[in-house]
């Protein structure tokens, strides 16, 4: 009996001191909890304190005060209004401006995104619409060569041309440039010179400088392609097509001007000026827009104005 005593007295003690270990480390782990907890609710109330407006805090302080001295302890809430104002004071504006650089730089992120987003929705977009124009360039190419080979050959030429513009920004992921677009509509240009002949006049006339601006794609060709559907195609003599681009106020300002018929509220071409007005609202908010307006000899000149800035170098 006594060897047996003896044995469960020494599994007892055994497993007393399991317990005894095994919850060491919980009230280590409850008390590591404690301390992130009080950390957490302290910067939590530096960061209220560092953006909270000194009235409300005063009323904060007021009802703080009548709190205190109902529980008799006016002393130490003086003390934590003393110490409070202070870290607000001495402290308080760098937390402030911390936060709201970060929460712009968030901002500034999340826009970015969308606008990444959206970039890539129009280029899926465009990727459905040039098979189409693909198709017809090369159905011209057809009849020409058959009537005139000449013709033909410059055409196949320019489509080549216009070609190696595109496939190079579809590639790509960074940001499309003034550079890009203008080259892509020059293409775009000659090919529609070769079916129009003498009846189109196209002259490209923006500076060299600017061809490095963050320009959206499809925006300059979308303007071009009206003004050649709607404005000079319908003129029976055509007319001349300009695209020139310059800086205002900040903005840059982007025009396509024609000679043609002039602008008419109620053809199809609303469809891609609205195309176009809601992607700037959607990449720029209020900061661009799309102006239509009629120079003095006729025609149209429709203007996108967008925030200046350089697109940054390829990686």
């Amino acid at each position: 009996m006594t060897t047996d005593s003896r044995s469960a007295g020494t599994e007892n003690a055994a497993e007393r001191g399991k317990s005894d270990d095994a919850s060491r480390p919980s009230t280590r782990e409850s008390l590591r909890a404690i301390r992130d907890g009080i950390v957490v609710m302290w910067w939590a109330f530096f960061d209220w304190l560092a953006v909270v407006s000194w009235k409300t805090l005063l009323i904060v302080y007021g009802l703080g005060l009548i709190l205190a001295a109902m529980l008799n302890r006016p002393n130490a809430f003086l003390l934590f209004v003393v110490a409070s104002a202070i870290i607000k004071v001495v402290a308080g504006g760098k937390r402030r401006a911390e936060l709201t650089a970060s929460e712009a730089t968030k901002r500034a992120e999340t826009e970015q995104l969308e606008r990444t987003v959206l970039e890539a929705r129009m280029e899926a977009l465009q990727a459905q619409i040039e098979p189409h124009f693909l198709f017809n360039t090369l159905g011209s190419i057809d009849q020409l060569i058959q009537t005139d080979p000449p013709r033909a050959s410059k055409m196949q030429q320019s489509l080549i041309r216009y070609l190696r513009s595109a496939m190079p920004q579809m590639r790509e992921g960074s940001r499309p440039t003034l550079g890009q677009q203008v080259d892509l509509c020059s293409a775009f240009l000659e090919i529609m010179a070769v079916r129009m002949e003498a009846r189109l006049e196209p002259v490209v006339s923006v500076p060299e400088g600017l061809k490095s601006a963050v320009f959206p794609s499809m925006m300059l060709q979308t303007l071009v392609e009206n003004a050649i559907k709607h404005g000079l195609e319908p003129k029976a003599e055509g007319g001349r097509l300009e695209i020139g681009a310059e800086i205002i106020n900040g903005h840059l300002a982007v025009h396509v001007s024609d000679t043609g018929v002039g602008f008419m509220p109620q053809s199809e071409s609303g469809v891609g000026l609205a195309n176009v007005r809601e992607r700037l609202k959607a990449l720029y908010n209020d900061r661009a827009e799309l102006i239509i307006t009629v120079p003095p000899a006729g025609g149209t000149c429709a203007t996108i104005k967008v925030p200046y800035e350089i697109a940054p170098p390829p990686e």
